[in-house]
């Protein structure tokens, strides 16, 4: 995996065992809604939030109704990290 993909993935994954507290989550390119039992509207809403403020930029409406799973995010974010 390329490193810059790897650190993103590294990122993410800590926000998402932050968000839905739990230290064992591991995410997958493939990971959607339906793979985390407590991944509903709210917790979608916590999670951009979290990755806003880790990243340091902000994800548009348009951009996030876009992701069909964990896989397009992080390849949003890489793409946002290069602007």
């Amino acid at each position: 995996m390329d490193p810059k993909r790897q650190e993103i993935t590294d990122r993410l994954n800590q926000i998402f065992q932050e968000v839905f507290d739990d230290d064992e989550l591991q995410i997958f390119e493939e990971m959607t809604a339906k793979d985390v039992e407590e991944w509903d509207s709210v917790e979608h809403i916590s999670l951009v939030i979290a990755t806003e403020k880790e990243f340091g930029f902000r994800l548009n409406a348009a951009e996030v109704v876009q992701l069909e799973n964990v896989g397009d995010m992080i390849d949003l974010l890489m793409e946002r990290a290069t602007k």
